[in-house]
């Protein structure tokens, strides 16, 4: 009778116990997770970032250089008073007057357009044609 007894013990015990279904949840809120994992798994994924934004870094204040701020200041005032000279040499005390004008490779067209001033750059040695916009005051 003690094989019985074992039998109907395991019987009972399998029918009793419950099967249980195993469903994907997905964790990231891109992928159908929940919208509340979403600052968790930033600041993870900040986390194991070893990769530094370079820009940032020289983008600081306190990191550059007062002599290479001087130095990039000086050049830029000479480029643009460089440049302010040869307009004025090239396109009279005015400044740019509508018409067309040849400088090297570069052929100028300047027109009024409904909102401004339209400056049409077209260099003849590759075709490119670059149109500026000058609004009016």
């Amino acid at each position: 009778m003690r094989p019985h007894f074992f039998f109907l013990l395991v019987l009972g015990v399998v029918n009793t116990s419950q099967a249980q279904d195993f469903t994907y949840q997905p964790q990231n809120p891109a992928f159908g997770g929940s919208y509340l994992n979403y600052s968790w798994m930033l600041s993870s994924a900040q986390a194991q970032n070893g990769f530094t934004d370079e820009s940032s870094l020289l983008d600081s204040r306190f990191d550059r250089d007062p002599l290479e701020d001087f130095e990039q200041s000086l050049n830029r005032q000479i480029l643009s008073r460089i440049s302010r000279e040869l307009i004025s040499d090239q396109f009279g005390e005015e400044g740019l007057s509508e018409g067309q004008y040849e400088i090297g490779n570069y052929q100028i067209d300047v027109a009024p357009g409904g909102e401004g001033i339209q400056i049409i750059i077209l260099d003849t040695t590759t075709g490119s044609e670059t149109t500026v916009s000058v609004p009016y005051f």
